[in-house]
């Protein structure tokens, strides 16, 4: 039985899984690649460490995806979590499960990862530099793949482009087109995993580069001087169990993140890009910091109190020293008006409210997020109604195959988004070899 020739068009996470895999199904494989080399956005994910998947379970994964979440199962049930780790500790490269349930390579080094998967794709002819413009297709089969320099003939065809954030990584929509071209549905595309845009800039300015750890974020629909102050605040969002939010809250959720100069950043403001994104479509949306979110209102008022009483003689500025980052200080000072100088003993019941107010609910309108090639994760992209999720193949063409973040699947941060593409590359590369 002679070889299926199959194309992979892209060669990061999903690509590399894909090629690799339908090489070793018995595929004749061309692994092309637009950029000089492969893996580049894995190179740079996890700050340079790759989180390459999580501990959570199958079904906790799913829930990560939202929405679109089920569309993985028959990938995860295939190829998952201990997959990828004994497939890379076959290539020496040994794991660790950090904070969170994040896995890392052991050596914290993002190339080691990319190594052991290129050395997995060896069986197919890596082709850099060449960018693909048509997938070639006749009586509704894939028959070619079409580059700038040259044809390639394919029996059949795996779609690994990625999404259209950090194009410089070679990311930059490409696959998006190429699946229009054929007829199929992209569905809008939004940054996901993206930092927000406050309309304070001077403030943020102010405070920039200050990381708060173990705080509490909650989005609004309304404008900072709207939000209720009668809530009480827990933990909803996507990936999060439990009651949908109040209608005024989209996300609430603990965590870090670091004011910048435009705004917001870090962690957790990441996770709830995407869902502000989507709501500033529908009108105004602000946030609010709780700077302390283990102490209650009442809790904090008396410590206040307590504070202020014992330490009366030491000026505010001093006394913010033991509840704020130093960076932090003046600019809150500034906020709530009260003289820096003024002894704590002399600071008035109505004083210490406006302070309370600003640990508890310290608001920054949100005017944008940044753009989408500045996200972590495109969210949108090929309607998962015109994938066969079993295999990856289009229902409209036969031998045209997707994987990875050129579908509409995105997740939350922790190795969710690579543990998907490596699943459905692998699924992608079996299925197009017809193993």
């Amino acid at each position: 039985m002679t070889a299926k020739e199959i194309v992979v068009i892209g060669a990061g996470a999903g690509g590399l899984m894909a090629a690799g895999r339908a090489a070793e199904c018995g595929g004749k494989v061309i692994l092309l690649e637009k950029t000089e080399q492969p893996g580049k956005k894995m190179l740079i994910s996890g700050q340079g460490r790759c989180n390459i998947s999580n501990s959570r379970d199958i079904a906790e994964f799913i829930t990560a995806f939202g929405p679109n979440g089920r569309f993985l199962y028959s990938a995860f049930s295939r190829f998952f979590r201990q997959e990828l780790v004994d497939l890379l500790a076959h290539y020496g490269v040994e794991t660790k499960t950090e904070r969170g349930g994040r896995l890392f390579p052991v050596s914290d080094k993002a190339h080691d990862v990319v190594a052991a998967l290129t050395e997995y794709a060896s069986g197919a002819a890596l082709v850099s530099g060449q960018k693909v413009s048509q997938i070639l297709v006749s009586e509704g089969r894939v028959v070619g793949v079409k580059t700038e320099k040259e044809t390639f003939r394919a029996d059949a065809a795996v779609i690994a482009t990625g999404g259209a954030s950090y194009p410089g990584t070679g990311s930059s929509g490409d696959g998006f087109r190429l699946a229009e071209a054929l007829g199929h549905t992209v569905v809008k595309l939004r940054p996901a995993l993206v930092p927000l845009v406050v309309k304070e800039i001077d403030l943020a300015k102010s405070m920039q580069g200050v990381a708060l750890k173990n705080i509490r974020l909650t989005a609004y629909r309304c404008e900072a001087d709207k939000i209720p102050a009668d809530l009480t605040l827990q933990d909803w969002g996507r990936g999060i169990a439990g009651k949908k939010p109040p209608k005024a809250v989209i996300e609430s959720r603990m965590g870090e993140l670091m004011i910048t100069h435009f705004g917001l950043g870090g962690p957790l403001t990441m996770l709830m890009g995407l869902p502000v994104a989507e709501a500033l479509e529908q009108g105004a949306v602000s946030v609010a910091i709780d700077l302390k979110p283990a102490l209650s209102l009442d809790k904090l008022r008396l410590r206040l109190q307590r504070d202020f009483d014992t330490f009366g003689k030491r000026s505010f500025q001093n006394l913010l020293s033991e509840l704020l980052p130093q960076k932090m200080i003046r600019p809150f000072v500034d906020l709530t008006g009260i003289d820096p100088f003024k002894c704590g003993g002399q600071i008035t019941a109505a004083e210490r409210e406006v302070i309370l107010a600003n640990l508890k609910c310290l608001r920054f309108n949100i005017t944008s997020t940044l753009p989408l090639s500045a996200a972590v994760v495109t969210a949108g992209g090929v309607d998962l109604k015109e994938i066969n999720p079993r295999t990856m193949e289009s229902k409209l063409i036969s031998g045209l195959y997707f994987c990875g973040e050129v579908m509409d699947i995105d997740a939350d941060t922790g190795g969710y988004n690579l543990q998907a593409a490596f699943s459905t590359g692998y699924l992608a590369g079996e299925s197009a070899a017809g193993a």
